[in-house]
């Protein structure tokens, strides 16, 4: 094969550009000093513009296209890009010991707003039912402590009406009700007293009151000496300003039903 032949073959490459590095600057510099081959690289690059227009155009030489295609196959590939799924990339970044923990610390506070849930519930369930209950003792209790509640002493016929009284005591809360009906005017510048009488000691003053019109009055939780026990309640007639020892006589008493 003569030395035009060999140029010709890599003159095609080189109209394609395909040639890189000593082999181009060898038919660079042939290039400069032969004017035939210059003559025919120009054709080259007309018929491979006329070859990107048409679907058939000048059949390269068999060795030009051997080598075409080695220098296509020298060309550098770009790296595949394994795809990855982003949830299993973020779980790869995190780590397992990272992903365990908050595992762990998203089950620990599930569990701790379950809890939290049955205990306010239970506390809810808690304080409806003793507001039940509270709304029940009112009921029950508001006939004997509403100042508004009507009173109804029932006597034999045609004997008249005795002062009564009616003493309601918790010991163990020191609470105390006391209610009085058909009582006696009083004297002026008087008072009735209610006395709690122990088992043991002195009387001890529980409230003064005065009755109305109709004979009515009522004490409600006056102060007493803690956990006091109850032998018996007594009344007395006093100064305006009550006393702190009875004054006799004792005009009603009574003790535990």
């Amino acid at each position: 094969m003569s030395e035009h032949e060999q140029y010709a073959d890599d003159l095609l490459l080189y109209a394609l550009d395909t040639l890189r590095g000593e082999e181009r600057s060898r038919v660079d510099e042939h290039l400069a000093t032969c004017a035939s081959c210059r003559l025919e690289l120009e054709q080259l690059r007309g018929d491979t513009a006329v070859l990107a227009l048409t679907a058939t155009g000048p059949r390269p030489p068999q060795r030009a296209r051997q080598r075409l295609l080695q220098a296509v196959a020298r060309e550098p590939r770009l790296p595949k890009i394994a795809e990855t799924s982003p949830r299993r990339s973020w779980w790869g970044a995190l780590g397992w010991a990272a992903s365990l923990a908050i595992l762990v610390l998203a089950a620990a506070l599930w569990k701790e707003n379950a809890a939290l849930h049955e205990t306010l519930a239970s506390a809810r369930s808690q304080a409806a039912e003793s507001g039940r209950e509270l709304e029940a003792l009112r009921k029950i209790a508001a006939p004997i402590i509403e100042p508004e509640a009507q009173r109804v002493t029932l006597v034999a016929a045609k004997a008249p009406p005795q002062p009564q009284g009616k003493a309601f005591y918790l010991r163990n809360r020191g609470s105390l009700i006391f209610l009085a009906n058909n009582m006696p005017p009083l004297p002026p510048n008087k008072t009735y007293e209610l006395w709690l009488i122990p088992a043991n000691g002195a009387p001890v003053p529980a409230g003064i009151f005065k009755p109305d019109v109709h004979g009515n009055a009522s004490v409600v939780n006056p102060l007493l000496p803690a956990g006091a026990e109850a032998k018996a309640f007594a009344i007395t007639v006093e100064n305006e300003a009550g006393s702190a020892a009875p004054t006799m006589p004792i005009v009603m008493m009574g003790s535990g039903e």
